[in-house]
């Protein structure tokens, strides 16, 4: 009798210290291995790249690749993910508020991709003609992005005193040229509205411009200044996650000198390394 009990009480003893160590890494502050969540270009690119310089300091980079924004954020939250790298604080701050059980904060910038906009038709934006159709992507955090760079361009007016990070097609009050503005397009789709020839012009993230063949500083028709840009993409991490060391190291290596030139010498332009 007192043999079974024993016998009994060491195989729970048994699976209760294999539970333990065959637990996720993902979640796990004092882990060695790092897991982040990316879009393919240039994020992961970029964190390939990093992999070595991370395992000198004794961490395994592991990448977890997405085509798909929405999922990103979600993966990180329920603890899939260490960290995500796909996004910027204007687009954070939007997922926050739509998911109130998301609570993720920004530990740093890594890169810019200034956001362009593209035309099989017509040479620069100022030659769009009256009632010309143009493609945004519906991503309400960067509507007032591609709107500011209409109104740079002198095509449109936003309301006065509008933050342009916060502006929507609503906040148009002059538009001469009676543009027809199609913000129902997923981001992942601008570049195959683009070569399908669907509009007079079409904004296209950086990364999406990259996976279809386009150079943004090239063969786009207006690229968005770097200066003063709010959009940067950072590294995102579980709050009370941002101190940790796999955490630290992770940011030490993506803005080290031999990242920076990696995204220099590779994207000459179309992506810009940022320090802070």
């Amino acid at each position: 009798m007192k043999k079974g009990l024993l016998t009994a009480l060491f195989i729970i003893f048994a699976g209760v210290l294999a539970a333990c160590g065959s637990s996720s890494s993902e979640g796990d502050k004092d882990s060695k291995v790092i897991t982040v969540g990316a879009t393919p270009t240039p994020h992961a690119e970029i964190l390939e790249e990093a992999k070595p310089l991370l395992k000198e300091k004794g961490y395994e980079l592991k990448i977890k690749n997405f085509t798909d924004y929405k999922l990103i954020n979600k993966a990180l939250a329920t603890k899939d993910l260490d960290a995500n790298y796909f996004q910027h604080v204007p687009y954070l701050e939007q997922e926050m508020k739509e998911n109130k059980d998301y609570d993720l904060v920004n530990v740093g910038a890594v890169h810019l991709e200034p956001f362009g906009i593209y035309s099989k038709k017509y040479k620069s934006l100022k030659d769009l003609p009256d009632g010309a159709k143009i493609i945004m992507s519906n991503n309400a955090a960067e509507q007032g992005r591609m709107l500011a760079m209409l109104e740079n361009a002198g095509l449109i007016k936003l309301k006065s005193g509008i933050e342009k990070v916060d502006a929507t097609v609503k906040d148009i009050t002059e538009n001469k040229k009676n543009l027809k503005i199609k913000n129902d397009v997923a981001p992942e789709m601008t570049a195959k509205a683009y070569e399908a020839n669907e509009a007079d012009a079409v904004f296209i993230n950086v990364n999406y411009a990259i996976q279809n063949k386009l150079n943004p500083k090239t063969d786009s028709i207006e690229l968005e200044s770097p200066k003063d840009n709010p959009y940067a993409n950072i590294i995102a991490v579980r709050k009370g996650d941002e101190d940790s060391d796999k955490v630290k190291a992770l940011m030490e290596v993506l803005r080290s000198d031999d990242i920076k030139k990696f995204i220099d010498k590779k994207y000459k332009g179309s992506v810009i390394s940022v320090s802070e």
